[in-house]
């Protein structure tokens, strides 16, 4: 068993169906409101903004890939930040009823983030961050958790807490040879920017929105980068390129697909899975995880896909 720190937020999704007209309506009436698959973060939103959900589940890119992680396989610890009213959303114990060590996530004045989920109507997504007590995750609280991040086989991180104290936890780790493998992914793609040319990001894992949004500064990345496209596969750029294909799936939310993969990359990786078999291992937990509404219901277990990818031939 591989160990696993996420490093990241924790949200309370309010998931909304919409039509292609009320999307379109929101398009033309918030210049921020994101393109399909992309995520943006808005710390005041508009009193009008949000109707009243369809449903509100747990989120959260760091929380999401730490229960990925553990569903993996994994021992997977999340490093964050939540509110005093996460008790009334049950968002630790949800996150430790699915495997994932929570002792270290502390709580901070402002709410637990939120996250506005848009689903269309073929299952696309997309996402409107309130960051809340994300934003509370700063330099010293990541300095307390460096044990921690140290002694991982590997970390997730991702773009929903500020950049600051991640780009000094990143300089630090470049300096560590004992340091753990380390994958970044870039959502939202806003204000990354400053975390790509540092030499401990192993691998980069952007969805084809964010690698368009990413495209002119990806120069300064020398790792591994690993490109979510969707139904078109997962196209790994390394020393040696190659593609793999998703399986055939009835999509009914793709939100936290991309989560999934990460979790599941992150789970084989830690124990020497070569970088093919995690990257098809994490592309069927990804397809699968889609066929349920919510970031976190549909998520498979290791078995389950190891045994769809025996049955279905899916995937090598």
């Amino acid at each position: 068993m591989g160990t696993v720190v996420s490093l990241g937020s924790a949200n309370v999704d309010k998931i909304q169906h919409a039509s292609d007209v009320e999307i379109t309506d929101c398009s033309d009436r918030y210049r921020w409101f994101p393109d399909r698959g992309q995520t943006v973060q808005i710390r005041d939103l508009p009193t009008e903004f949000a109707p009243d959900p369809d449903g509100v589940r747990h989120g959260g890119k760091g929380a999401n890939q730490a229960v990925a992680a553990a569903k993996a396989g994994a021992e997977a610890e999340l490093l964050g930040k939540v509110g005093p009213d996460s008790e009334d959303f049950g968002v630790r114990s949800h996150l430790a009823e699915a495997g994932v060590g929570v002792s270290r996530v502390e709580t901070a004045s402002a709410p637990t983030g939120t996250a506005h989920v848009f689903v269309g109507p073929a299952g696309d997504n997309r996402i409107v961050v309130r960051p809340g007590a994300n934003d509370a995750i700063d330099s010293a609280y990541v300095r307390e958790q460096y044990d921690a991040i140290r002694s991982a086989d590997c970390l997730l991180l991702q773009n929903e807490i500020p950049v600051e104290p991640v780009a000094e936890l990143l300089s630090e780790l470049a300096a560590d040879r004992d340091r753990p493998t380390v994958i970044l992914d870039p959502a939202p793609a806003d204000g990354v920017e400053a975390l790509l040319d540092c030499d401990a990001i192993d691998y980069l894992v952007p969805n084809e929105t964010e690698y368009r949004a990413l495209r002119s500064t990806l120069e300064a990345f020398d790792g591994v980068l690993v490109r979510k496209r969707g139904a078109d596969g997962v196209v790994v750029e390394a020393k040696r390129r190659f593609t793999v294909p998703p399986p055939t799936v009835e999509a009914v939310d793709t939100t936290g697909a991309g989560d999934v993969l990460n979790g599941f990359l992150a789970a084989q990786l830690a124990i020497g899975a070569s970088l093919q078999d995690a990257v098809e291992i994490g592309t069927i937990a990804g397809a699968l995880a889609t066929r349920e509404t919510g970031a976190r219901r549909g998520i498979p277990t290791l078995e389950d896909v190891r045994t769809y990818r025996t049955d279905d031939g899916a995937v090598g």
